[in-house]
């Protein structure tokens, strides 16, 4: 069983070389080790080249820097390692004799720190987790890959990623609860005060369990425990069904109606794994004409995606029900609506598109061909969706008209291109091959 080690990271400076250097016997062994950074300003990156396969930089939150490590590797098995935890020796082994018996785990924790309340909390923490199973990510959460992807990846959460994940799990079956202790560090602990930082651990989590009953946002609980969450925006994605002969159509003469459609699933796929790296809150999938085909089935049933059926009407009605729905849930978080044509759309765009929208109304990305491949909104504006040409040229110059009238703020992001035509798809095979060639 191969395995691969994600560490998510930011700001850990120094302290990371003598980490990294601790699992290079691992990494002997046939390891994979990949460190995500979640800022990509640290000067240390550049020196643990050679102590890892990978260094990605990712948005910032360790549920989109885990997803984006995860999405790099073919291993069987994948391990989530905070930059502050260190494994025992034999790590990989006790993983692949866990994963027969489960298709996930965790192992028991020791707190680094000569406290005696830190020997007490860290035997509540193993023996709630062993009772409960759920895990925490102190923990070196490890998962067989192909469940990881079933279950859609950790949530985009900016708190309680891996709660969320363990609750998920659990449902298919139950964690392998493995005694070996990693050693976590306890520079939280001691900052804060043991006592004080278990009462706030507590608090947090009562406050996670009943956040879907009273709407309560994990970026809020997330600055309550001293994180600073990127801006947060839920995602709608627009999709057709993977239908041959009703998919792609102008694909059809290069790639054929199978393989149009097939390209559609692509592209859905590839959106939509976008949305989960970038995390920047709940995703929604608008399935057209409706959620009963098997794709979309499937997208809900095995990974988690939210599905609801796109109305009838041209492409801006079919968005403004988007926006109103989305409005009516949550008045607070501002919405990023894509569609599916866009695979040069990346994880960054959608973070860069969240953080506009905390100081503007709305946000464009335009496309090559005169229309956008995003659209984000602080608030309804019903008016970009009225009287535009869809389809056309002329989409970006009246959104900007609608907009201004609107007395709306706005900022444009650097323009991107969509696939639509046959010389859109070979320019996309094209850059993927350069992507492949570089990384190799």
């Amino acid at each position: 069983m191969t395995l691969c080690i994600v560490i998510p990271t930011l700001n850990e400076g120094a302290a990371l070389l003598p980490r990294l250097q601790a699992l290079q016997s691992l990494r002997a062994q046939g390891v994979e080790l990949v460190v995500v950074d979640g800022d990509g300003a640290d000067a240390t990156l550049a020196e643990v080249t050679a102590l890892v396969d990978k260094v990605l930089a990712a948005p910032r939150g360790r549920a989109s820097q885990m997803n984006a490590g995860a999405r790099t590797t073919r291993a069987d098995a994948l391990l989530f390692l905070h930059a502050d935890t260190e494994l025992p020796p034999d790590a990989n082994k006790q993983i692949a004799q866990a994963l027969q018996c489960s298709t996930w785990g965790r192992f028991d924790v020791c707190i680094d720190g000569p406290s005696p309340l830190l020997r007490v909390v860290e035997t509540m923490i193993n023996w709630r987790s062993r009772f409960s199973g759920i895990a925490t990510g102190d923990q070196a959460i490890f998962v067989r890959r192909c469940a990881f992807e079933r279950m859609g990846g950790f949530a985009p959460l900016a708190l309680m990623e891996d709660i969320d994940l363990s609750y998920r799990l659990k449902t298919t079956t139950q964690p392998a609860c493995l005694r070996q202790r990693v050693v976590t560090s306890a520079r939280r602990w001691e900052q804060h005060g043991v006592l004080r930082t278990v009462l706030l651990m507590w608090q947090l989590r009562a406050a996670y369990f009943f956040s879907k009953l009273l709407g309560v946002d994990t970026h809020v609980l997330a600055r309550r425990y001293g994180y600073t969450p990127r801006a947060p925006a839920a995602v709608a994605v627009l999709a057709k069904a993977p239908v041959p002969g009703l998919a792609k159509t102008r694909l059809i003469p290069l790639l054929g109606a199978t393989g149009a459609a097939r390209a559609q699933r692509g592209l859905t796929l590839q959106t939509l794994g976008t949305a989960r790296v970038a995390s920047t809150g709940a995703i929604t999938l608008w399935c057209a004409p409706d959620v009963r085909h098997r794709f979309f089935r499937a997208l809900h049933q095995r990974r988690g995606v939210l599905c609801a059926a796109q109305p009838a009407g041209d492409l801006g009605q079919r968005m403004q029900c988007a926006v109103a729905t989305h409005f009516a849930q949550n008045k607070r978080t501002p919405l990023l609506i894509v569609g599916t044509d866009c695979p040069a759309l990346t994880p960054a765009h959608l973070q860069q598109a969240a953080d506009v929208l905390q100081t503007h109304d709305a946000v464009l990305v335009p496309a090559e061909d005169g229309g956008y491949v995003l659209l984000g909104l602080r608030r309804p504006i019903p008016e970009v969706f009225v009287g535009v040409d869809w389809s056309t040229a002329q989409v970006l110059i009246q959104t900007r008209t609608r907009l201004r009238q609107a007395c709306a703020t706005w900022y444009e992001l650097p323009t991107l291109w969509d696939v639509d035509e046959p010389a859109d798809w070979q320019r996309w095979l094209a850059a993927k091959q350069a992507a492949l060639v570089k990384s190799s």
